[in-house]
């Protein structure tokens, strides 16, 4: 699609509006009420259950990178940003923590369901995310035993000190708030998309992704890199658009932990620890998203 086709400057502008901002909007309230449910859920296990859950993964000992893996592929970030104090405290493994970045799906599951994408295959990407997050947090936790640094001193003071709860308002307003956030992201996101292939044209569009092969997987695992759920609600929705395939927004959503990569920076002091972790989480964005377009298409 391009100007070109518009009559008059009246008709660009309406063509505009309708194509662009009133798609938008009606994306948007389709994915309401998948949001809403998915919060409360969400709101009632971190309210409810979270420290249990937590204190699991801790005597989990040597399976940590299971179940992080597990607890990670919950459509939200609130097990990042955890999984991050955790760390820092020393209370899970470097393993572990990997598992749940590369799990940790966010915004996905609700928008590639509210963007009419087969549930079937959304379970299958939520699958092949899990069992990578697992696979190479073991294969992380067994490279550190073997060369004799999977010792971390537990320092619970530092977690503490540095964990940010704004639980005292109760599930139902967290859920709205995280609706109500989500859904404006959501919005913006798709409205942006919107505009871009209607000036651009979506062959354009996604010769950005598709110039070279190996770059179109770089491009999205950087993008992830987004310390928020914008970058999992901009990479799913150019998928449920089409404009990228299903490996490629799953590289950028294996980086992609939400705010999770944002709390480590903020309360390890360790800064070249973190970098690694960055590094390492692009290395397997960079191999296990092309892979992941050989199981799962849409």
């Amino acid at each position: 699609m391009t100007l070109l086709h518009s009559h008059g400057t009246g008709g660009v502008v309406w063509e505009f509006f309708c194509e662009v901002i009133l798609h938008g909007l009606t994306d948007t309230l389709k994915l309401l009420p998948f949001l809403f449910l998915t919060y409360i859920l969400m709101e009632f296990i971190e309210h409810r259950a979270n420290g249990k859950v937590m204190s699991f993964m801790h005597k989990a000992g040597g399976f940590g990178p299971l179940i992080g893996g597990v607890l990670g592929a919950a459509p939200q970030c609130g097990f990042s940003a955890a999984a991050s104090n955790l760390y820092t405290g020393g209370v899970v493994t470097l393993g572990t923590l990997i598992a749940v970045f590369l799990s940790t799906s966010d915004e996905m599951i609700p928008i590639l369901i509210g963007g009419s994408i087969p549930p079937a295959t959304v379970a299958v990407i939520v699958l092949y995310k899990t069992a990578v997050g697992v696979l190479c947090g073991f294969s992380v936790d067994l490279v550190l035993r073997l060369m004799h640094r999977d010792g971390r001193e537990i320092n619970i003071d530092e977690l503490c000190e540095n964990d940010e709860c704004h639980c005292e308002k109760g599930i139902l307003y967290s859920a709205v708030h995280h609706t109500v956030t989500i859904s404006l992201f959501v919005f913006l996101a798709t409205v942006l998309i919107n505009a871009a292939v209607f000036f651009v044209g979506e062959e354009t569009l996604s010769s950005l992704f598709s110039f070279s092969p190996f770059l179109g997987y770089l491009f999205a695992a950087l993008i992830g890199l987004i310390p928020n759920c914008a970058s999992s609600v901009i990479l799913s929705t150019l998928c449920t658009e089409g404009i990228i395939s299903a490996g490629t927004m799953m590289s950028g959503l294996f980086t992609g932990a939400g705010v999770g990569l944002l709390v480590l920076f903020r309360v390890n002091k360790r800064v070249k620890e973190n970098v690694l972790i960055v590094l390492i989480l692009l290395a397997f964005a960079c191999v296990f998203g092309p892979l992941g377009d050989l199981i799962v298409k849409i």
